[in-house]
């Protein structure tokens, strides 16, 4: 009974709206100040401390002092999956989750606790796919030498992949498919970053692809980026 009263005590403050704000904008794996999730959330100071406080006794987050400043995370990658998870639920209700309400930018391209979610995500995991790259069973991606190869490529080092060659994926909650996770999918991430293919839009979990991203999507994975001078119309594998 115990662990009954433990899930429903992380329920209720997951499921609160301003809690849940919070918790989504915290969901790239950024830290933020309490005032900064105070308006993401709508609530006044005083009452976003409360609920931080809250999140923070129970496990969803963590705190850093830096200076006057407090900074807020989430505790794990654990929370991250749970969020996702929830919005993989919700987003199955057609009824009640019109596409047109979903933020049509984090729709194209998103963090997900430092890797790529949204079309984005799902385009390099799809053009993966196509190319043998990997194969995916039960939410794992396994890697083929030819997939550790274009890897390699990409300028990933891929020494620790050799004797597992195995990644967490995801199935995103706005294009219900895969998307990589875990350290492949936190690596492709950060190497995106390096050469200037993705950048952030403020105050957002959002990414966009830059012109030299869609450039070198195209010639890595023959992935047609939408603004790439060469590309065709998106679409999705299989339809």
């Amino acid at each position: 009974m115990t662990h009954d009263i433990d899930i429903a005590r992380i329920a209720a403050l997951v499921g609160e709206p301003a809690r849940a704000a919070m918790l989504l904008a915290l969901g790239d794996g950024r830290a933020l100040p309490a005032g900064e999730l105070a308006a993401c959330a709508g609530v006044s100071a005083a009452t976003a401390s409360g609920h931080l406080a809250a999140m923070r006794e129970a496990g969803l987050l963590d705190a850093k002092q830096q200076g006057r400043h407090r900074y807020y995370r989430l505790a794990s990658a654990q929370v991250a999956a749970l969020l996702e998870s929830l919005m993989l639920v919700a987003a199955q209700n057609p009824a009640r989750v019109a596409s047109s309400r979903v933020d049509p930018l984090l729709r194209a391209g998103r963090t997900c606790y430092s890797h790529l979610a949204g079309r984005l995500g799902v385009s390099i995991c799809d053009g993966l796919l196509a190319r043998e790259a990997l194969h995916i069973d039960d939410d794992l991606a396994h890697f083929t030498p030819l997939g550790l190869a274009l890897l390699d490529d990409f300028g990933l080092d891929t020494r620790a992949l050799r004797h597992q060659p195995v990644s967490k994926t995801c199935i995103d909650w706005s294009e219900r498919r895969h998307h990589l996770s875990g350290p492949v999918g936190v690596a492709i991430y950060r190497r995106c970053l390096e050469l200037g293919w993705v950048r952030h839009h403020l105050d957002s979990r959002a990414v966009s692809v830059t012109e030299t991203g869609g450039r070198g999507l195209r010639d890595w994975l023959g992935i047609r980026w939408p603004g790439d001078a060469e590309s065709v119309p998106a679409h999705r594998a299989g339809t």
